[in-house]
């Protein structure tokens, strides 16, 4: 896991799209750093925990190229 300070203005969603490229992580962020679940705006000098993303495969690729056996 990784380390992210925030700039005043930060909000979840954003820091989630900065640090793991989807903000589809917001939710695992959150969970990461229950202390600032209240907090909807950051001020800046705060420092959250970073979960590592998840590699995503795609159905898409032939299984060679998966890395898993179909």
């Amino acid at each position: 896991m990784t380390k992210y300070t925030t700039i005043a203005g930060d909000m979840w969603d954003g820091i989630a799209y900065k640090t793991l490229g989807d903000e589809a992580y917001t939710d695992r962020l959150m969970k990461l750093n229950p202390q600032y679940r209240r907090t909807f705006v950051f001020p800046a000098g705060i420092t959250l925990t970073v979960p590592e993303p998840e590699t995503r495969v795609s159905s898409d690729l032939p299984p060679w190229k998966r890395g898993t056996a179909e």
